[in-house]
């Protein structure tokens, strides 16, 4: 689903009911994401991702480092990401 080895990717539905794609990328010590709205359109920067977004990559984080394929101490820096962002989240 994801464009490019190391990036983690899902699909979702926006309030509009429209189906798109969500792919995010660790670049650093951040995570950067892309959306698109079918499989052959552009990757188009999302620079402020929603509450939502942040959550299903935790999800995909925690798979991933069940796996080994990701460092374990990932999910906590993701969680502080997502706690600096959303303060008023429950995680």
């Amino acid at each position: 689903m994801a464009s490019n080895k190391g990036d983690i990717g899902w699909k979702r539905r926006t309030e509009e009911g429209e189906r798109i794609q969500v792919s995010a990328k660790k670049v650093g010590n951040r995570w950067l994401f892309r959306l698109r709205d079918k499989r052959y359109d552009s990757w188009q920067t999302y620079d402020e991702p929603s509450l939502e977004d942040w959550l299903e990559l935790l999800e995909n984080v925690k798979r991933r480092i069940a796996r080994k394929k990701v460092p374990f101490d990932e999910e906590a820096r993701l969680i502080a990401t997502i706690r600096e962002r959303y303060p008023e989240a429950t995680l």
